[in-house]
């Protein structure tokens, strides 16, 4: 395969793609939870419902990532599925706001917040194999860093923007809980259209611009069936795979029900009236967390290139998982804002050094032609997270009478049993090629 060790202007268009995805899956991260609560109480209801993206996430990026592994087209093997994601997950992202104004019934947005699923995974995959298709084993951290920078940078950006939005609307209406102060104004609509235009805008701009390598041939092809086996009888990919489903489970039981965990800890019960109360603080954490994620994502990538693969990765979940433990102990809003701001810190370390695994084992066993499936597997585990997160984190906290607390040192023992898998890899470290 055609590839050059390390090009700038791939990896930032890379980064701008993943910055407009990030916009798209934190306007879901922050506007869906306290807009279902306007629906309903339930916390396992909100969670099946949010989870549905973990169910469709477990299946798209597989089959389409193993597709586009052997797509023959003048257009590439990507940036067709990318195209056509980003033009779907725009649309979707305005189907979202319009159901939510019209007063549909839970079923039908529900349905709406389906459709976003769908289509912002239809891209998922060919998006992170464009990386390792496109940069040599050595310098994938590096530009892991600046991807996942980017990506986190997204997530500030929405979540700022909301959180400013909330508090514009509360100052003018005069009604105390942000939600539906928002919703009583014409601010509603911005983060909708924004992040419309910018899922739309950056897959035209990576479709048009950017130019993939020369596919290589590929001799004998594996069948899907015998490539779901490889994964399962390789140790280092189910390991890697196990892991990595692990850590992404602890950070989506915060994701998922940080408004819930807010509520709890400073009103002591999560009731609509709360969540909705909490909701600019909770955008606000969420944007602190981000910040922090930035502070850890470049040095995570240097780390990886530099210092070793399994190092990395373990300071990455240790840093991430003791504030998590902690979690447990905490009563107020400081103390809430300090955990999150350290555990962002490790998450960002953790999600820079993971990143380029996949592509470098494939180096290892001389796979580089299958990028799409691996990849699309590797968004599968982390996509299992949230559909076990939204029902098993939701049933949890209704069986412990509504005490959200507890899935902060829940998450914290996931996270540490993940990281004897990832020393147990025997083929992470690489030789040759280090930055």
């Amino acid at each position: 395969m055609e590839r050059k060790g390390f090009s700038w202007g791939v990896v930032l268009s890379l980064a701008l793609l993943g910055f407009s995805r990030s916009v798209g899956w934190a306007l879901n991260k922050g506007l869906s939870f306290p807009l279902l609560s306007s629906y309903t109480g339930s916390a396992f209801v909100k969670g099946t419902i949010l989870a549905v993206e973990g169910l469709i996430g477990l299946f798209i990026p597989v089959l389409f990532g193993y597709y586009s592994d052997t797509l023959k087209s003048r257009h590439g093997r990507r940036r067709p599925f990318i195209m056509v994601g980003g033009l779907l997950a725009g649309v979707a992202a305005l189907m979202i706001y319009t159901a939510y104004v019209m007063n549909v019934p839970l079923w039908g947005f529900a349905l709406a917040l389906g459709f976003f699923y769908f289509a912002m995974h239809t891209y998922t995959a060919q998006y992170r194999a464009l990386m390792p298709d496109t940069i040599e084993s050595g310098h994938r951290g590096k530009a892991s860093g600046v991807i996942t920078l980017l990506e986190w940078a997204g997530n500030l950006f929405l979540f700022g923007l909301a959180g400013f939005l909330i508090a514009k609307a509360v100052a003018e209406t005069g009604e105390s809980e942000g939600i539906k102060a928002l919703a009583q104004t014409p601010y509603l609509k911005i983060p909708f259209i924004i992040t419309a235009l910018f899922l739309i805008g950056a897959a035209l701009f990576v479709y048009f611009i950017v130019r993939e390598p020369k596919a290589p041939e590929i001799g004998k092809d594996e069948n899907l069936w015998d490539y779901l086996k490889s994964i399962v009888e390789n140790r280092d990919f189910l390991r890697f795979y196990t892991a990595q489903t692990l850590w992404w489970m602890s950070f989506e039981f915060i994701a998922i029900f940080l408004y819930g965990i807010l509520a709890f800890i400073l009103y002591g019960d999560a009731t609509e009236e709360n969540i909705k109360a909490v909701t600019s603080l909770g955008l606000y954490l969420m944007a602190l967390f981000n910040v922090t994620v930035l502070l850890g994502a470049l040095p995570g990538g240097i780390i990886y290139d530099r210092l070793g693969r399994r190092l990395s990765i373990i300071l990455g979940g240790v840093i991430f998982a003791l504030p998590q433990l902690w979690g447990w102990f905490i009563t107020s809003k400081a103390q809430v804002t300090i955990a999150l701001g350290i555990a962002g810190v490790g998450w960002g370390i953790l999600m820079a050094a993971s990143y380029p695994v996949i592509g470098d084992l494939l180096t290892k066993f001389e796979r580089d032609a299958f990028t799409g499936r691996y990849y699309g597997f590797f968004e599968a585990t982390r996509s299992l997270p949230i559909l076990l997160a939204g029902t098993i984190g939701g049933a949890i906290v209704d069986l412990v009478g509504g005490n959200y607390r507890v899935l902060f040192p829940i998450g914290a023992v996931m996270v540490l049993l993940a990281m004897p898998m990832v020393w147990g890899m025997k083929n992470l470290e690489v030789s040759g090629g280090e930055g």
